[in-house]
């Protein structure tokens, strides 16, 4: 279970990421709200999963794949550029989570 609260916790991470972006400054109230509400599960998630997993792997993981998954869809979604080193760095960051993973058990 809490493997899946981490991987809630950075679903939520980046909604949350993705959100600011469409707040424009948190002036537009829905997005704000929404924003606001995805930045608290995913605090809530990462505590729920540091209950079991150890605090260092347990934030690691949710930072990588927060940021593997934000600039996924900025790439995909958002015109950001998309290159053969921007996808490799994303690789290598996604393969650090797995060890991470894979050492924790």
């Amino acid at each position: 279970m809490p493997w899946i609260h981490l991987l809630l916790a950075a679903l939520c991470e980046v909604g949350w990421a993705v959100g600011i972006k469409f707040t424009h400054g948190f002036t537009r109230l829905v997005p704000s709200a929404l924003t606001l509400a995805a930045m608290g599960l995913s605090v809530f998630f990462l505590g729920q999963a540091m209950k079991t997993l150890p605090m260092g792997t347990a934030y690691a993981v949710w930072t990588g794949l927060g940021a593997c998954g934000t600039a996924a869809l900025g790439m995909l979604f958002m015109g950001e550029p998309v290159s053969a080193l921007r996808v490799a760095s994303l690789v290598l960051i996604l393969a650090g989570v797995a060890g991470l993973k894979l050492a924790a058990g």
